[in-house]
């Protein structure tokens, strides 16, 4: 799961980014309204954590952006406590929920996750396609009920191919997905391959079918068989 932080206050945007990586997410940082039209306009993201005070313009103003370019991540919105105007705003630009400063990581977890189901799995933590089933809360992949042991990587591009199934994805969505914008460091993108190969090597030795499939000239997709 891939999300964005748009926070000013680099202190608080590099302990919350350390806390959701740590919780499994891939996290990046913007710290301006400026860096984020710059990132939401390349990236996709899963969800963004929005503070609304921000140095160059709104934060409002990044959920009027992603309607434009029809993007639609979850939008949580961190607010003042005395921010009932913005927080109403916000919501009713299409923010899924709000949280004030000051507030817990893991309440702030909580209601990543939550929204993140609420968008992506209508409510249900359970993601099952044929024999293939991730239970997103624990991290945890399963092949006829039987555990498969990932890595986070191998787990993340699993839950990727899931989320997209019937959707040819380019190498070059896989790695961004992944990695980031630091993917961009990166020479070619021949290691893809072997994290596709050995996923399906695992799924596969448990009993899954050709679910990941090579589109020629193209990149790779989930087949529901």
């Amino acid at each position: 799961m891939k999300l964005l932080i748009v926070e000013d206050n680099f202190q608080l945007a590099d302990d919350l980014s350390k806390f959701l990586a740590e919780n499994g997410f891939l996290v990046e940082i913007a710290d301006s309204l400026h860096t984020a039209f710059e990132k939401i306009s390349v990236y996709n993201y899963d969800l963004i954590i929005l503070d609304l005070g921000l140095p160059d313009g709104s934060g409002l103003d990044v959920i009027r952006k992603l309607k434009k370019i029809n993007k639609d991540p979850g939008i949580l919105i961190v607010t003042a406590k005395n921010a009932v105007e913005d927080k109403v705003t916000g919501l009713e630009l299409g923010a899924d929920d709000f949280i004030t400063k000051p507030f817990h990581k893991a309440e702030l977890n909580a209601r990543v996750r939550s929204i993140i189901r609420r968008k992506r799995l209508m409510g249900n933590s359970i993601l099952q396609i044929n024999n293939i089933k991730i239970n997103t809360d624990s991290r945890e992949a399963f092949v006829d009920n039987n555990m498969v042991e990932l890595t986070r990587k191998e787990y993340d591009l699993l839950l990727y191919f899931m989320y997209n199934k019937g959707r040819v994805l380019t190498k070059e969505n896989i790695a961004e997905h992944l990695w980031g914008d630091h993917i961009d460091q990166a020479d070619n993108f021949d290691f893809i391959y072997n994290h596709i190969k050995n996923l399906r090597k695992k799924l596969q030795s448990f009993g899954a079918g050709n679910n990941i499939r090579s589109v020629y000239g193209m990149g790779y997709k989930f087949y529901e068989l």
